[in-house]
């Protein structure tokens, strides 16, 4: 991607190196917009809790590094050259989200209030719960937060086969579609519904809301191309690719050799890559309706 003199968003909070959540704060998480889970299948659920949020100081060094002390502890914690580059291209892409969706919004005569993004290390709080980087990248809807571990971005690249400069922006751009749901209102109205489905149904629920952020992220995608230009060769090819890494069947049959459909909560590779390239393709809100479509159709 083309991102040389773009500027940074002023949303990023940064959290790298803070001490892990404690236990039993809420119990569990709501997040990734759709039946409990992440950006990636392996996530917990549970309920919504309020959470202690933990004060840091922040403290800069004049060697291109950033440490950052917090209570009780005797050695800051200092983030790599690597690290602070990812931060930065984070920084970047959210900001290329609050761009092409304020105009989006402007076009729907709607104001867009942007998210937080948080990126930690380890494990961190938000207003849904407490959650270590396993969980993977997610979207709180009750602190309008997206939380991320930079580490996230390595293990895509080298235990997913899904790295990618593009790629990891679809992560971020996905995330972003939650809150996008959130701030349309499609994000209650479908947690509302699932609280109503049996487990069966409250997963294709889930599918059809993480397909409409894949939906998003195509969008954001193509107004951001627009604007500035920034897709280069093999970039729509690397988002694909991503997308289909973390369909739903593909991680079942890696991790088990079979695939349970009455299970998926993120769509298989196919709708996943499906959904991604539609909003690609069209950069048009009005053609990311998964919700009135037969499943099947999906």
């Amino acid at each position: 991607m083309r991102l040389d003199g773009r500027r940074t968003s002023r949303n990023i909070i940064d959290r790298r190196g803070s001490s892990s959540p404690g236990g039993g704060l809420g119990g569990g998480f709501n997040f990734g917009g759709g039946g409990g889970r992440g950006f990636r299948i392996g996530g917990v659920s549970g309920l919504i809790g309020l959470i202690i949020v933990i004060l840091i100081a922040l403290l800069g060094d004049g060697d291109g590094s950033t440490n950052y002390k917090f209570a009780g502890t005797e050695d800051p914690y200092v983030s790599t050259a690597y690290e602070d580059s990812i931060a930065t291209f984070v920084s970047q892409i959210l900001a290329g989200t609050e761009d092409v969706w304020t105009e989006k919004f402007r076009e729907m005569g709607r104001t867009y209030v942007p998210p937080k993004l948080v990126m930690f290390t380890g494990a961190v709080n938000s207003a849904c719960g407490g959650a270590d980087a396993s969980v993977g990248p997610f979207y709180c809807s009750a602190d309008q937060t997206i939380y991320i571990d930079l580490s996230f971005f390595k293990e895509m690249e080298n235990e997913m086969d899904a790295g990618g400069d593009f790629a990891y922006a679809y992560v971020i751009a996905h995330e972003v579609g939650h809150h996008v749901q959130n701030l349309l209102g499609t994000l209650s109205q479908a947690h509302s519904a699932m609280g109503r489905m049996s487990a069966k149904e409250a997963n294709k629920m889930s599918v059809r809301t993480e397909l409409q952020a894949d939906f998003y992220a195509g969008v954001w995608a193509h107004g951001d191309n627009e604007m500035f230009g920034s897709l280069e060769e093999g970039d729509i090819e690397e988002g694909l690719n991503a997308a289909s890494k973390i369909g739903d069947d593909y991680l079942q049959k890696k991790a088990r050799g079979y695939a349970q459909p009455e299970t998926f909560n993120h769509g298989t590779s196919e709708q996943r890559v499906r959904w991604l390239r539609r909003g690609l393709q069209t950069g048009n809100v009005a053609y990311g309706d998964t919700f009135t479509p037969a499943y099947g159709s999906l």
